[in-house]
This record gives structure tokens, C-alpha cells and sequence, in this order.
């Protein structure tokens, strides 16, 4: 055996030992994070045995047992069907859209408040653009609605400022996509800042303190410190969010949208909440959510080994 075999061997060593240390947790944090798994296993595991009534024509006089077995039908009329390459088509637009400003704008916003100064300034304005990520969208439905309408106060302030028609905000497609993604941003960002405050207070102070010795301006330590700090959280917030690809928030199409936007704001979730419980299409619309949940589960684990090999994150 040679001097480097002999080398590797205690740090192969010391490395199981670390491997084994880390999985002896204390029985006590065991026992706290039981009832939450106890909880997610009763009301997400246990609904999954539902998922067979993708493969049945599914009668609820006849029950999952009784239901005679069809296969693969329902999925062969998903992939045949139009409407359903529509809604996905939709979805991907909200939700990509989504990620990419919920990414950008809390970005931008984080550094420009870090240059804020005045402290009692600073808290203010984060409480004042955290307040609506604690309202539901219920709420904040019926106060677009209230504001976006033709004769609310948004068209009223647009007609007498520049002369502007009224807008159907929520009737037309092309309006109610924009509503929907600007409406999020809008709910969301103060919120998201939170990341980028915590990467932001996690910077070395020495950092500026020498780059001020170096004759540095503001702009400079922003650009060539802030920024370059916050890359690997941003990168970490970005592949984690591919996992959401498929969820364009269903809580907030469902309390904005109408029949008269269908083909632009239908979304997967909407979709199968109408064709599931309001058509009575059990089985077609499990098959719909099933293929959704699969394709989620594979973008989630991509995400996770994206987050690991670019920015080093792991949760396991």
C-alpha cells in the first residue's frame, strides 16, 4: 500500500463517521416533526389512492372497486385534445411569467432598499409591501374586481387623466393576462425581498469598508459586491422555482376569471375543477391531474439537483 492509499484511508474513514453522525438525530426532533407527518400522510398520501380512477370509467353509484377498467382512454383523449394543449399552454405562460418577475423585480428591489438609509424609513416601506402576501385571494379578488372594472377607479382615473375607453381588465384575454401576472408581482414581491435582505445581510462589511479605502463609489460596490453576493441565492430561488412550472396559482384565476376568458386565462387546476366537480368527469379529470403531478414530481427533483450543483443547496 502506498503513501497516498494510506492517505485516503482516514479521510475516507472520518467522512463515514460524519455520514453516520448526521443521520442520529435526537429522538426528541423526531417526535416534534411527527404530527406534521402524521398530518401530510392523512390528507396527501392517503387521497392518493384515488389516482386509479384515471384508469377506470369511474360510476360513484359503483365505487372505485366497481368501476369497470378502461386503461389508458382518458389519456389518450387529454394528449387528442385541443383544449387541453390550450390550458397547458396557458399555464406555462402564468406560471414561467411568474417566476421570472417574482425573480427580477424582488431582486432590483432588495438593492435599491439596501441603499436606503434612514432605518425607521426602511421598515416602513417593507411593512408597507409585505401587507398584501397576507391577504388572501378571496380578498384581493373582490378589490380588483371593485377597482378594475369598467366603472371602477382605475378606468376612471385613466378616462380623465388621458382620455383613455375603458379597459375590460378582466374580460379581455390579452388584459386579464396581463391583470393576473401584474396582480401577483404585485401580492408577491414585497415578500420575496425577504431572500435577497437575508443573502444581502450576510455580506462581509469589510468588503466595502476596503473598497471605499479604494476610492469606490456607491454604484461600484453595488455592481461589483452586492450583486456578484446575491448570484448564488438568486440561482438557488430560480431552479427551485422550476418545480412550479405547472401551478399558476389556482386561488387567484379561479377568483378573476369568467367564461368570456377561457381560452386565454384557462388553467390546468381550473380545468380539472370544472370538469371534475361541475361536469361530473371524475376519471378524465384525474387523469388530468395525475399527468400534472408527475410532470411536477420530475421538474421538482431537477430543480433539486440544478439548486445542488449550481449553488450548492440541499435540503437532503
Amino acid at each position: 500500500m502506498d503513501a497516498k492509499t494510506v492517505q485516503q484511508v482516514p479521510a475516507k474513514a472520518a467522512r463515514s463517521e460524519t455520514r453516520k453522525n448526521s443521520r442520529k438525530q435526537p429522538w426528541i426532533l423526531h417526535l416534534m416533526v411527527l404530527p406534521a407527518v402524521v398530518l401530510v400522510f392523512v390528507f396527501s398520501y392517503l387521497p392518493m389512492t384515488g389516482i386509479v380512477m384515471a384508469f377506470q370509467d369511474y360510476k360513484a353509484a359503483l365505487g372505485i372497486t366497481g368501476s369497470p377498467w378502461v386503461g389508458l382512454k382518458h389519456f389518450r383523449y387529454m394528449f387528442e385534445n385541443e383544449y387541453f394543449l390550450k390550458i397547458t399552454w396557458n399555464t406555462l405562460f402564468f406560471a414561467c411569467s411568474k417566476i421570472v418577475m417574482n425573480l427580477i423585480i424582488p431582486f432590483g428591489f432588495a438593492l435599491l432598499l439596501n441603499e436606503v438609509r434612514n432605518m425607521g424609513l426602511k421598515r416602513s416601506i417593507q411593512t408597507f409591501v409585505y401587507l398584501p402576501h397576507f391577504l388572501s385571494w378571496v380578498t384581493l379578488a373582490g378589490i380588483l374586481i371593485d377597482l378594475l372594472a369598467q366603472t371602477g377607479l382605475v378606468n376612471q382615473f385613466l378616462t380623465y387623466m388621458f382620455g383613455i375607453k375603458p379597459i375590460f381588465f378582466l374580460g379581455d384575454g390579452s388584459w386579464f393576462r396581463f391583470t393576473i401576472i401584474a396582480s401577483d408581482v404585485w401580492k408577491e414581491f414585497g415578500f420575496n425581498t425577504i431572500i435577497f435582505l437575508a443573502a444581502l445581510a450576510g455580506i462581509n462589511p469589510a468588503l466595502y469598508e476596503a473598497a471605499e479605502v479604494d476610492g469606490a463609489s456607491r454604484f461600484k460596490q453595488t455592481l461589483h459586491i452586492t450583486m456578484p453576493s446575491l448570484v448564488p441565492i438568486a440561482i438557488v430561488v430560480a431552479t427551485l422555482a422550476l418545480g412550479n412550472v405547472l401551478n399558476a396559482n389556482f386561488d387567484q384565476i379561479f377568483n378573476l376569471y369568467s367564461p368570456l376568458i377561457y381560452q386565454q386565462g384557462d388553467i390546468i387546476d381550473t380545468f380539472v375543477y370544472r370538469e371534475g366537480l361541475l361536469s361530473g368527469q371524475f376519471s378524465f379529470a384525474t387523469a388530468v391531474g395525475f399527468f400534472k403531478s408527475v410532470i411536477s414530481l420530475i421538474l421538482i427533483v431537477i430543480s433539486y439537483r440544478l439548486a445542488y450543483k449550481f449553488a450548492g443547496y440541499r435540503i437532503f
